[in-house]
């Protein structure tokens, strides 16, 4: 039986799901208000350009990186207020990208999370500066986290900073805008695809087993199990670009028009296959690490239907 729960037939096993997912909009709704805790309150210096940065960072999410930390630590026996504020990084490292993302240099996005993208609210000169903003904040919460060692601070500033660098969302990036038009090997885009989506992910898994106490092989499968499921979620999204249902997908769709994705290479029913793959392979690696349970289940939620992800 899947480690990830299924809505199955029978009362108790729907009760329960229900359950489940309460308990993690609890956790959702305790990261928002952490997340706005740890930002210059709206009426506080630098004005402007911190009404920029909370839009960019509050704005409705699933919060599905600091959600992963989150699990990952308790998974592993940590309570979830010594986990909170290296969660929250991620997700301001994570709010940052999309912020930079959708720049008229970049992919000219409009829609962003259902509302107008940071631009085209604040301009792209607050736009950036609140990006670079929220990236540093980033790592001034790891290090001024509590309850943690320095050895353990120091480990996650590096491993959230090559997530970030040049083999992480900045390649990734580069790698989407260079000659955008030019047919991609199927190798090309799990490279593009695990560089834009699977390295946050990894470092976010990654960062709650260690903060949980997990051994370096622990949280190597924790990484693989991130891994995957960053792939899966990406070929989701390519999918939800495919479909064009831009009224559910809170963002842009038909912007990989001319563009190789996995599902244009592919087709639709070999690309949700191999979605489907990399989550079975993501269930492998979790039971190995022996923290599968929510988790896991949490994981396999994000893809009942194929609403965007954020």
């Amino acid at each position: 039986m899947s480690v990830y729960g299924s809505s199955g037939r029978g009362g108790g096993r729907m009760e329960d799901t229900a359950i489940f997912l309460q308990s993690v909009e609890g956790l959702r709704l305790h990261v928002d208000r952490r997340l706005s805790e740890l930002l210059p309150a709206p009426d506080c210096e630098p004005g402007r350009l911190g009404e920029a940065a909370r839009y960019a960072l509050l704005a409705p999410g699933k919060r599905f990186r600091p959600l992963l930390t989150l699990l990952a630590a308790e998974a592993f026996g940590a309570p979830v207020h010594r986990a909170v504020d290296v969660a929250c990084a991620m997700e301001m490292v994570h709010a940052a990208s999309l912020v930079l993302d959708d720049l008229p240099s970049m992919d000219d996005a409009r829609l962003r999370r259902g509302r107008p993208t940071t631009h085209r609210v604040y301009g792209e000169a607050d736009a950036i500066l609140a990006s670079v903003g929220l990236l540093t904040r980033a790592f001034e919460v790891i290090v001024a986290a509590e309850g943690l060692t320095a050895e353990d601070r120091s480990a996650l500033v590096g491993s959230l900073g090559e997530a970030v660098g040049f083999g992480g969302l900045v390649s990734g990036q580069a790698l989407d805008l260079a000659e955008r038009a030019r047919p991609r090997t199927v190798d090309e885009l799990d490279l593009l695809n695990h560089r834009k989506t699977s390295v946050l992910m990894i470092a976010a898994a990654e960062a709650g087993a260690r903060i949980g106490g997990a051994s370096a092989d622990q949280r190597r499968d924790m990484g693989e199990f991130a891994r995957r499921v960053g792939l899966a979620f990406q070929i989701r999204d390519d999918l939800i670009d495919a479909e064009a249902a831009g009224e559910h997908a809170g963002k842009d769709v038909g912007k990989d028009a001319g563009m190789t994705t996995l599902v244009s290479a592919l087709g639709p029913r070999a690309a949700a296959d191999a979605m489907e793959a990399h989550l079975e392979a993501a269930e492998s690696a979790l039971t190995r690490a022996g923290c599968a349970g929510r988790l896991g289940q949490f994981a396999r939620s994000l893809f009942s239907g194929r609403k965007a992800a954020a």
